[in-house]
């Protein structure tokens, strides 16, 4: 009885943890780019390094990961190896993103700074994250509380990440933003996040009770170096297929939410934060139903031929957004075409994701099918280090697609814009004017307006890319992934568990 009770308290309390720091994961990986492209004004020089200080640091991040569980697991005190760590992660994490958003530096100084605070993000969030994540299997020993575990956090951790990425935008740009500027606002923000992440932890810190007399009772967590990752790693065929097509798939998939959807809809249709929120809400709308009726599809259709049908949903969403070329100025009804588009495609996208997911737990039985160990704490860790291998490339993308289409010669003008406004140099409305005519132009007035060429070139990355790695996913799939439904039941008779 004074389990169950446990339990149904920790149910409660570990997975609103998560909320305010997946709000901090939203506003780094989804709109740190923008920010600094946005209000700051940059050289060419300096946005590459930028650039290359985000991939360095996301690379740096993947390959931590492992180091601080083994931290974590040596890590002995009277509130045990999670909680320490949580409360220091998270406490350090909200003092460096406040410090980021914040301070007032330009050029090659911000550059400097930048890559201080970022790297710093990089650590201290890797404590939050790791320790949350690892406290699961000392909440409940058995195999259904942990899944109850993780699939209530995650979906409060989503539940924080679609609210960022719905307010943050409405809130930092346009008529909407926060203290008149996208600076004042977006520092304004980070502030606002830093504090929801530091009182949500609290609900985890002292709501949650580790059930720490059965933990030593557990099979040990493997402790493993690099050396043994990539080992086991090389040696697992399908997991070797499974871990490069999701991370092909993965890229396409972040390309829109990692800057150019929010850039192109504000250089196609206005500088208004409300329009991409709305663009956001309706393409996180498909999520929402496949995270509720996704296992009930899945008991009626082969995962091969689900990706069939969601890839034909993802060509026609991106199809429909590419119909919005040939159609004159910036109206609603070519604003609804985008956003019905994107709906489309990130349906068939998320549900290739939750396969992916799937596919790479499927090879632990495989593993231990070949080798004779199950290797689940190696396996599990990829898709954590996939992710960021990911972001990293995404970034990468970002930025070229930026420098190749000319686009910080208008975020620096809307960057300098920005400053004036938030010095009382410019009324509000003042800026908001001048920023519409660098976006549009002015009939023989300074500003030229974005060109035709260059909203074009945004659009074509964000659909045609990503649509073609989604489809290199699915076909490298079918071909290269064997562990179908029966051969993965096979395998699991074969190894005793079934």
């Amino acid at each position: 009885m004074e389990d169950k009770k446990r339990t149904k308290k920790n149910l409660l309390y570990f997975p609103l943890g998560t909320v305010g720091r997946d709000m901090v994961y939203s506003l780094i990986n989804s709109y740190l780019l923008t920010f600094v492209l946005f209000t700051h004004t940059l050289s060419g020089a300096q946005v590459a390094a930028v650039t290359g200080i985000m991939i360095a640091a996301r690379v740096f991040d993947a390959l931590n990961d492992p180091v601080m569980g083994n931290i974590i697991e040596r890590t002995r005190s009277k509130y045990g190896k999670f909680k320490p760590w949580l409360l220091a992660g998270g406490l350090s994490t909200s003092v460096v993103i406040v410090l980021l958003f914040n301070v007032q530096l330009q050029g090659w100084a911000f550059v400097w700074f930048f890559a201080l605070m970022y790297f710093a993000f990089s650590i201290t969030y890797t404590m939050s994250d790791i320790s949350y994540w690892g406290m699961i299997p000392a909440l409940g020993s058995d195999a259904d509380a942990r899944n109850q575990f993780t699939s209530r956090a995650t979906l409060f951790a989503g539940i924080g990440g679609v609210l960022a990425s719905i307010l943050i935008p409405m809130f930092s740009t346009g008529q909407t933003a926060i203290g008149g500027s996208t600076a004042v606002a977006y520092g304004r923000i980070a502030m606002v996040i830093a504090v929801l992440s530091s009182l949500f932890i609290l609900f985890t810190l002292f709501g949650v009770r580790e059930n720490r007399e059965a933990v030593p009772a557990e099979k040990k967590k493997e402790r493993f170096s690099l050396r043994q990752v990539f080992r086991t790693i090389a040696r697992n065929d399908q997991l070797v297929w499974i871990a490069v097509i999701f991370l092909i798939q993965q890229v396409g998939n972040g390309l829109v939410g990692g800057g150019i959807g929010s850039t192109y809809i504000y250089f196609t249709f206005g500088y208004d934060g409300g329009l991409y929120s709305l663009f956001t809400m309706v393409g996180m709308f498909a999520t929402a139903f496949l995270m509720v009726f996704y296992p009930a599809i899945s008991r009626r259709l082969h995962r091969k031929k689900l990706m069939g049908i969601m890839a034909a949903f993802s060509v026609a969403g991106y199809g429909l957004m590419l119909v919005c070329l040939p159609v004159p100025g910036n109206g609603m009804g070519k604003f609804g075409l985008l956003t019905v588009g994107f709906m489309l495609s990130n349906f068939g996208q998320y549900c290739f994701y939750l396969i992916m997911m799937i596919s790479i737990m499927n090879t632990v039985e495989y593993n231990e099918y070949k080798f004779g160990t199950r290797d689940e704490g190696i396996i599990t860790s990829l898709r954590p280090f996939i992710t960021k291998m990911s972001s990293a490339l995404i970034v990468a993308l970002t930025s070229a697609s930026y420098l190749l289409f000319g686009v910080t010669g208008y975020t620096n003008q809307i960057s300098d814009l920005e400053q004036q406004c938030a010095q009382g140099l410019l009324t509000e409305e003042q800026k908001l004017t001048e920023i519409s005519s660098v976006i549009f132009g002015t009939t023989g007035g300074r500003y030229s307006g974005v060109m035709a060429w260059q909203s074009t070139g945004l659009l074509i990355t964000m659909t045609v890319l990503p649509c073609a790695l989604m489809l290199l996913s699915y076909f490298l799939y079918k071909k290269k992934y064997r562990l179908d439904e029966e051969e993965y039941d096979r395998i699991c008779r074969e190894v005793g568990r079934l």
